[in-house]
């Protein structure tokens, strides 16, 4: 993997005795005998100096690099004067929305308001606007239009190039020219803000930054010694125009894209059957690939999934080039993906003096986030599983960076000895996945060459470690620790890999469950899951077989709870009754139903915005995608994972008859939902409102769907 330099520099750390709280008022800073903050960052969360909220883990870094770091939590972006609360910093301001997505934050996947903000305190809705980035970077600029702007965090991150927007149902262009900020970082982005800091410090401009890995700028012209190359080079989308003459003379060259070329120019089809010498590619390291515009995957939606499979092939570290989109009147030129951190660097990162628990300005006001975060330990960063519709491997990378097992178990023994309210139960040992702790290529050298999405689908790569000893150690290790009486795991366990080590399998169910382990199949149909980049469910029911030998081995009564969704491209109605009846022939009543969100920059948005399939070669000839994109078809779909709510029997008994399958409407044990309402039932929701108990889980559901589950906490989707 190519070199890169140390996070933490060479010199003796810290400079600068650290804040007991990164100043977040002028009071707060007089205090700590400073006139004018480094740094400022603005973020869409609550300040909970913790490393698991990435605006204190980015500000606690700066500090021990020697800048004077503050932090604008959550600004009402309503009034100006907000924004200088603490001044102009002396370098940039640091902007984001926080560790979601404002719009995913803000809206559910039926575009409807959330109630609810677990990043703020008392969990109260709207403290942050839409489009936080954007709209912040603007208030910013208003009232210091000459101090330079960073934006980064995941929603810069994932709208890094022209996207797709649900919300708005258009293309929009990269966050980067709509918000007017100078820099955009992504991906993770510790290495490079010190180094944009460090640069700024020694007076260098933030025009001339241009060099530093995971960022994104506004660019004119090609920078000498770099080669150009159409991102037709890459992945062929084939003819743009009309087919060419074939009694025309094809020219062997051009230095035009074809994707954005007048009509009539030769389609790169034939250039590439031109006969003649080859010439030796450019180097890597001195090429850009240019995507189509952002006029033309606006316009063109084969174009748009064109441009996303060729970013997505260009995320690896070790051998991703440069990209240059046009947007509107600029060019925005993104560098290669940051280089992972080395373990010492993760450990020093997580081992820096945080406060943890939330800023002293919000009081006893509980912080929902925090409150499931307090206790559990980030392991690992990265995932190679590539499911499309996640936006981890985008925003994290595929590369997994894992932490020392001292700094780990360094850090249990810190939240046992200084975290209030610690019972001796830690709530999770993990980070993006539960199992993927030191895993990685047995190769360097074929991992620094690899372009594949997936390590894992749609098989395992025979190229990858799938070892879980380590971790099967760190966790023997952290139980035994004095004074801690439980670890449980509460990341999502990536089922498998894990059903590749029954050791690991056989550790986790007799000594790191809570009665309920959740993990998501997403469903059983090959049509999505194929979309999805997900196992089959065979490999669901061997892990399942595992998980229930064990469990009796180790004499408890445990239950696995399985995430599936509803609508993901290539999903029909066919495919969700398959999932149903699945379902129930296994007595299985899902309370955990989600409707798929196209996240922007995800494969699956590609598919669902273009309705071509990204994860192979994209042709204008090429595979359709089925895209379940209707209000109702996607509240059928739900409908489906939720049979036994006889909210849904109305509906479902229509779309059976539809799809002339009304022999799985009655009461038979083989048949999917019953003829007619039942009594009780119909009197109960004329009084209530249309709750109901039901059977086996005794979990309460109202009619929104929506249900108080008896797990501790949701997982992340893997």
């Amino acid at each position: 993997m190519i070199a890169a330099p140390h996070l933490f520099g060479s010199n003796e750390l810290p400079r600068r005795r650290p804040a007991p709280f990164l100043p977040t008022t002028r009071a707060e800073m007089r205090a700590l005998g400073w006139d004018r903050c480094d740094v400022v960052l603005v973020t869409g969360d609550a300040y909970v100096d913790h490393p698991s909220f990435g605006m204190a883990l980015i500000g606690r870094l700066l500090e021990a690099r020697g800048f004077r770091v503050g932090i604008l939590p959550q600004p009402d972006w309503r009034r100006l004067e907000a924004f200088g609360e603490l001044g102009a910093p002396r370098l940039f301001f640091g902007i984001t929305a926080g560790n979601m997505d404002s719009l995913v934050n803000h809206y559910t996947s039926d575009k409807k308001p959330r109630r609810d903000d677990a990043y703020t305190p008392d969990a109260r809705a709207g403290a942050r606007p839409d489009r936080a980035v954007l709209v912040y970077a603007q208030r910013c600029r208003e009232l210091f239009r000459d101090t330079p702007q960073v934006i980064g965090g995941i929603e810069a991150s994932l709208r890094r190039i022209a996207h797709f927007d649900y919300w708005s149902g258009n293309v929009r262009r990269s966050l980067l020219v709509d918000s007017g900020a100078d820099l955009l970082v992504f991906g993770n982005g510790e290495r490079a803000v010190v180094t944009i800091a460090e640069r700024l410090a020694a007076g260098e401009p933030i025009s001339a930054i241009d060099d530093v890995r995971g960022t994104a700028f506004r660019r004119r012209g090609l920078p000498e010694g770099f080669t150009e190359i159409s991102s037709e080079t890459v992945d062929l989308p084939g003819p743009l125009a009309a087919p060419a003459d074939p009694y025309q003379a094809h020219p062997t060259t051009t230095t035009l894209p074809a994707t954005d070329a007048p009509a009539g120019l030769v389609p790169v089809d034939s250039l590439r059957r031109t006969r003649g010498p080859r010439r030796p590619p450019p180097p890597r390291d001195k090429t850009v690939v240019r995507l189509p515009s952002w006029d033309a995957v606006r316009a063109d939606p084969v174009l748009y999934a064109h441009a996303s499979r060729t970013l997505h092939l260009e995320t690896n570290p070790g051998n991703a080039r440069c990209l240059v989109q046009k947007n509107g009147d600029h060019d925005v030129w993104l560098n290669p993906p940051p280089l992972p951190l080395t373990t010492e660097e993760m450990d020093r990162l997580y081992e820096l003096p945080y406060a943890r628990r939330p800023h002293p300005r919000y009081g006893d006001s509980p912080i929902p986030a925090y409150q499931m975060i307090r206790f559990s330990v980030t392991i690992q960063r990265g995932c190679f599983g590539g499911c499309s519709f996640c936006s981890i491997t985008e925003h994290e990378g595929r590369v997994i960076q894992s932490r020392s097992e001292g700094s780990i178990l360094k850090e249990i023994e810190t939240i046992r000895d200084r975290v209030p309210g610690f019972t001796g139960v830690i709530s999770d040992l993990g980070g993006p996945t539960a199992n993927m702790y030191r895993l990685a290529c047995r190769s360097p050298a074929i991992e620094e060459k690899c372009r594949r999405l997936s390590c894992v689908y749609p098989r395992v790569c025979e190229n990858l470690n799938t070892d879980h000893s380590p971790l099967v150690r760190l966790y023997r290790k952290a139980r035994a620790l004095k004074g801690i009486k439980k670890v449980l795991i509460a990341s999502g366990v990536r089922y498998d890999l894990a059903v590749e080590s029954p050791e690991y399998v056989q550790e986790l169910v007799s000594h790191h469950v809570g009665g309920y382990l959740k993990i998501a199949p997403e469903h059983v149909a090959e049509g999505p899951l194929s979309k999805m980049m997900k196992p089959g469910v065979g490999t669901y029911e061997r892990f399942r077989e595992l998980f229930e030998r064990f469990s009796a081995q180790a004499g408890k009564k445990q239950f696995l709870i399985p995430y599936f969704i509803a609508a993901h491209p290539g999903t029909r109605d066919e495919d969700m009754l398959e999932l149903a009846l699945w379902l129930k022939q296994r007595g299985f009543k899902a309370d955990q139903v989600q409707a798929f969100l196209p996240s922007p920059m995800a494969s699956a948005t590609t598919m669902y915005h273009s309705g071509r399939n990204p994860l192979r070669g994209v042709r204008r000839t090429s595979e359709e995608v089925y895209v379940p994109k209707s209000a109702e078809q996607r509240k059928l779909h739900k409908a489906f994972l939720r049979y036994h709510d006889p909210d849904n029997w109305p509906m479902l008994r229509a779309a059976l008859r539809r799809m002339g399958r009304a022999d799985l409407i009655g009461s038979g044990a083989q048949q999917l939902i019953p003829a007619k309402q039942p009594p009780m039932y119909m009197r109960a929701r004329g009084r209530s409102g249309g709750a109901f108990r039901t059977q086996h889980t005794g979990v309460e559901a109202g009619r929104s769907g929506r249900r108080r589950s008896p797990t501790r906490r949701s997982a992340p989707r893997k």
